[in-house]
């Protein structure tokens, strides 16, 4: 090799390693301030991520804007240089269904949850008000599979209870990046004996659920049992685990579900290929079908949707004023 082409050649390696230098450097020099948006509420069970809520940061000179996402995950990124001699931010949440809030944040590091108050509260209904009764709720929806008939569904909550904000200090569990301490949970689901589960999906359901991981690997190739865990390294979390109990044999399309009810709402999730979605439930002791449709639209319940990371499909459905469940479920 010339003289020459080696000069090139140790040039351009050269400016590879100071890329490299730079850009970690770069990485040391900014500071992440994250957190989630959920609803107020004393029972963490009904604390739901907010989605589309404009939240705006201020360090006193520049002001940034971001939206959280369906699971409520908000983020900011920061240079350290700039917040050397500012120990705080200001955030500030908007949205159109909530009264706006600002909080003062710390930008070393921790986990922020904002929770925001409905601008509409429910007003009380007097006690001689005539109410209509919903009971007997099954989810019914159709897939494309028919090789399998459904005989029933598994449906499941549990907690991991935790407080946010707490040094792991190298006592595990810990945090991914094992800064918080942390807590586990689990569930196991039995189908019985020659019946097999199908379907099977696990969400977070409500608390800061961007700072949850959820162990779906029981999932991959369910039988008659499956087990479901999950950390969490903010708050306490609450999570829901849901699938059909099939029978091997050659099956029908239509699939059914149950919901899981919590005071006035319930919650359910269907798989990704789930369609023709609709809500069969006794109204005033007569059974009724209520296509839920694409708008989510439902004559005694305010119901809304979202899409978790491995596509399942979670809907949560609150009950109208003038509506009560029959009877209240011992989960609520």
């Amino acid at each position: 090799m010339s003289p020459g082409k080696k000069f090139l050649l140790g040039l351009l390696i050269a400016a590879a390693i100071g890329s490299l230098i730079w850009m970690l450097h770069a990485r040391r020099e900014m500071i992440r301030v994250q957190g989630a948006v959920i609803t107020t509420n004393s029972d963490p069970r009904k604390q739901l991520p907010i989605a589309g809520v404009e939240v705006i940061a201020s360090d006193g000179v520049a002001v940034t804007r971001t939206t959280s996402d369906a699971a409520g995950l908000f983020s900011f990124r920061f240079r350290k240089r700039l917040l050397r001699r500012r120990p705080t931010i200001k955030l500030t949440f908007r949205h159109p269904d909530y009264i706006s809030q600002q909080l003062t944040v710390s930008v070393q590091g921790q986990i922020t949850v904002a929770s925001l108050v409905p601008v509409n509260q429910p007003k009380p209904i007097p006690a001689n008000a005539p109410r209509q009764t919903i009971s007997n709720v099954v989810i019914r929806y159709s897939t494309k599979s028919e090789t399998e008939p459904n005989v029933g569904s598994a449906v499941r909550a549990f907690e991991v209870v935790n407080s946010g904000n707490v040094p792991c200090n190298g006592q595990p569990p810990c945090s991914p990046d094992g800064k918080w301490k942390a807590s586990r949970g689990s569930v196991t689901l039995d189908s019985g004996v020659g019946d097999e589960f199908r379907n099977a999906r696990a969400s977070c359901i409500a608390g800061p659920c961007p700072f949850t991981r959820i162990d779906t690997s029981g999932l991959d190739h369910p039988g008659r049992t499956i087990t479901v865990s999950a950390i969490a390294w903010s708050d306490t979390a609450t999570f829901l685990v849901e699938a059909e109990v099939v029978h091997p044999m050659v099956s029908e399309a239509v699939r059914y579900s149950y919901p899981l009810i919590f005071g006035n709402t319930l919650n359910f999730t269907l798989p990704p290929s789930a369609e023709g979605i609709s809500l069969q439930a006794d109204l005033n002791g007569q059974s009724i079908v209520f296509p839920l449709g694409p708008a989510l639209i439902l004559s005694w319940a305010d119901c809304t949707g979202r899409t978790s990371t491995d596509n399942t499909r979670v809907y949560r459905c609150e009950l109208r004023p003038g509506y009560h469940w029959a009877k209240q479920s011992s989960n609520s």
